[in-house]
């Protein structure tokens, strides 16, 4: 057998997502090129490692043999790795975070200079709702968790990043003849919420019944970015962060409607554990957040000024 590092990274990817096209976006290749490793990796075997049915990809009993095996044989290779850049005195290990949707808009920013001074160190960064950040942070498999609510139940530390501002939004056609949006006028709209678990939809709302605004028809997507498109097409309106439409907004395909009491304002706060026994990487992240915050808000979040 002749098979590559890489092609053993692969199959285990595609092995944990049950998805090429999946496995293709984390790792950061075209599907195409995940498509021909795997092939050129099941070659080895005569037994099928995968098999399609209809449209999906499902890993046979010999196939999750061989993932257990090649998890094993990366582990192994990672430590080698990380033990040599110890040994040479630099920072090595794994990063770990767990982020609520929105905040996939902000938190690349803060690693980035963190993981240009450490390349030895791999991040893993987990993007999902507020009640499954709070989970992997609560069960210990995450060493952050980037949240705008934080969690009452839990004992943490926090370090406040950065304001999180949330609008009514609506698409491009949609009609207002007033400055400020008519309240009762919006029941005629159909509202897009964000599923149950999610920060944004608890703020959405909070905002309907305190305003007494009344649903008589809702959509319930699975993500901000499904948000954001199906507004720009016109399927409805819906309260969102302005972090993560700010183009979608200086292309003209969305429009703010101003309306009494938003934007609605949160904080976004990097948490951890207490009892957590923070890795030498990890509390080098924590000190790196800490000291380069405000310098890093300042060059990549000037927010714009909304009329």
């Amino acid at each position: 057998m002749n098979y590559t590092l890489h092609q053993l990274e692969i199959f285990k990817k595609v092995a944990e997502l049950k998805s090429v096209t999946k496995a293709s976006e984390q790792l950061f290749m075209s599907q195409p090129a995940v498509s021909i490793q795997l092939k050129n990796f099941q070659d080895q075997f005569k037994l099928p490692l995968f098999e399609i049915v209809g449209r999906k990809l499902y890993i046979t009993e010999f196939g999750n043999e061989i993932a257990e095996v090649v998890t094993k044989i990366l582990d192994e290779v990672m430590a080698i790795n990380y033990k040599s850049n110890l040994f040479e005195g630099k920072l090595a290990g794994k990063l770990k975070l767990a982020i609520v949707s929105t905040a996939k808009y902000a938190m690349p920013y803060f690693l980035t200079g963190f993981i240009r001074k450490n390349n030895n160190v791999d991040v893993t960064m987990e993007v999902t709702n507020k009640m499954s950040v709070i989970t992997a942070l609560e069960n210990n498999e995450c060493d952050f968790a980037m949240v705008s609510t934080i969690p009452k139940k839990l004992k943490i530390e926090t370090i406040e990043l950065m304001s999180n501002q949330m609008f009514f939004v609506a698409g491009k056609d949609y009609k207002n003849n007033t400055k400020e949006v008519n309240l009762k006028d919006l029941n005629k709209s159909v509202f897009l919420f964000r599923e149950n678990g999610s920060a944004t939809r608890l703020a959405m709302e909070k905002y309907l019944i305190k305003h007494k605004i009344e649903i008589l028809k809702k959509m319930e997507l699975t993500s901000n970015e499904a948000v954001k498109q199906a507004v720009i097409a016109g399927l409805g309106i819906s309260i969102m962060p302005i972090i993560g439409i700010q183009q979608a907004l200086k292309n003209g395909e969305l429009q703010i409607l101003n309306s009494k009491d938003l934007p609605i304002e949160t904080t976004w706060n990097l948490i951890w554990l207490k009892r957590k026994n923070l890795s030498n990487v990890a509390k080098a992240f924590r000190d790196y957040i800490s000291e380069n915050k405000n310098d890093i808000i300042k060059e990549q979040f000037q927010i714009p000024q909304i009329n």
